[in-house]
């Protein structure tokens, strides 16, 4: 029978084993879509010629080869990391040495998990700094300027402190309080905790970072009210957001809940698309809205959430699990950080099968806007610019876009819109 050290030293090499299984993974994913991209850029797809010119398809390969090298920059880097942060032993010693020197209290042990968490995020500040002034700034993408770079980063570092700690401190009270039924409560308060964040985001929390304007009474303002009265979508008002400050990427999404939902379109969007075409894209999101797929996505990650602190809840009963990483048993505020190191670990093997119902979404959606506009042309339009400006894939690996992308690609969605339209015929 093995003694609970051998236990734990073969939990050491399993968790050793499945973060350099990950790590291995996603590195010959990054050089499967490599090659199956530079196939297929020494003679330009003939499906492609129709869709994009040469010259950005040109482009559109090397921002993709460029963010694959830095991706796998990135993927070995933050392993490192994690091996160190585990095995290294740094985490029970700073433990240890922040227990003696402000006790176990729970507004303590939250202000632990908490400076963890603020020392990981700085670690990765370098290459964010990277991606956006270097990477991004190489393709024409970057116009944020390293004060409102900053900025966000130091609004960011506030607003977990203001939102983020007391959390902490309320998940670890629950813990004590409500006993060995405690992942429940926990959950509960998380999920009440996103429900007010849902409400409170669009008034509170999004002005900090991005100016939002009322879109001005013009054709497209008109346009766009109709199909909201078409699809009997009610939303509170039409808002422009500066994108433009930050980045030349587009996109557009509502927010908020009932009475307060508000339609967003950034303003790179707007000034990228035609009318009807803009039309297409909210009614693509108006048919996520219809089809009902956020409060299914919600449903899903609540389920997540409670099947990961009911497994949380486990682990923090194993004094194995403590020990493996060099923690005494008897403080559950360890367990929270672990879980939170390791639980990527483990949810990237299921992550296509998440991507498999979003992009099942995304033709529903698709679907929608090209009935809700009674042809399919503008959302292919729109679709075609947004790859072009974007300079998205448009050929990856299978097996790659099934591991990362939320959504089908171009051509695939142009497939689908065929078909919707020739069943229509």
């Amino acid at each position: 029978m093995l003694s609970e050290m051998d236990f734990a030293s073969k939990i050491w090499i399993l968790v050793l084993l499945l973060i350099l299984g990950r790590w291995i993974t996603e590195l010959a994913l990054e050089w499967l879509n490599r090659r199956h991209v530079l196939a297929r850029a020494k003679v330009m797809p003939a499906t492609l010629k129709a869709i994009v010119d040469e010259a950005t398809y040109v482009r559109s390969v090397e921002y993709t080869l460029a963010k694959g090298r830095f991706r796998g920059f990135e993927l070995t880097y933050s392993t490192i990391l994690l091996l160190l942060v585990l095995f290294s032993g740094v985490l029970p010693t700073g433990f240890d040495a922040y227990s003696r020197m402000f006790g176990g209290s729970i507004w303590a042990m939250a202000g632990f998990l908490f400076l963890i968490g603020v020392a990981l995020s700085m670690t990765a500040l370098p290459l964010d700094w990277y991606a956006q002034f270097q990477l991004e700034q190489r393709f024409g993408f970057n116009t944020s300027t390293q004060k409102t770079w900053w900025t966000d980063r130091l609004k960011g570092l506030v607003l977990s402190l203001i939102l983020g700690y007391p959390l902490l401190a309320l998940l670890l009270f629950l813990v004590n309080w409500a006993g060995k039924r405690w992942w429940l409560w926990a959950w509960g308060a998380l999920m009440v905790f996103q429900l007010l964040m849902t409400l409170l985001a669009p008034i509170l929390i999004l002005p900090l970072f991005n100016k939002f304007t009322p879109l001005p009474e013009t054709s497209l303002r008109e346009r766009l009210f109709r199909l909201a009265n078409r699809t009997r979508f009610r939303a509170a008002s039409i808002q422009v957001m500066d994108g433009s400050r930050r980045s030349r990427h587009s996109n557009a999404f509502f927010t908020g809940l009932g009475g307060f939902r508000k339609i967003v379109l950034f303003d790179t969007l707007i000034q990228q698309l035609t009318e009807p075409e803009l039309e297409a894209v909210l009614a693509h999101e108006i048919g996520h809205y219809k089809k009902r797929h956020i409060p299914k996505m919600l449903v899903f990650s609540a389920a997540g959430s409670l099947l990961g602190f009911y497994c949380l809840a486990l682990l923090a009963q194993q004094p194995w699990f403590y020990r493996t990483f060099g923690f005494q048993p008897g403080n559950t505020a360890p367990a929270f950080l672990l879980f939170a190191l390791l639980a990527g670990v483990i949810t990237f093997w299921f992550s296509p099968l998440a991507y498999i119902w979003s992009r099942r979404y995304e033709y529903q959606a698709d679907r929608f806007a090209a009935e809700a506009m009674g042809q399919a042309l503008p959302l292919i339009g729109a679709l075609r610019k947004l790859n072009e400006k974007n300079l998205s894939n448009l050929t990856p690996h299978p097996l790659y876009s099934g591991f990362y992308y939320s959504h089908p690609t171009l051509l695939e969605r142009e497939a689908a819109l065929a078909a919707v339209v020739a069943g229509k015929g």
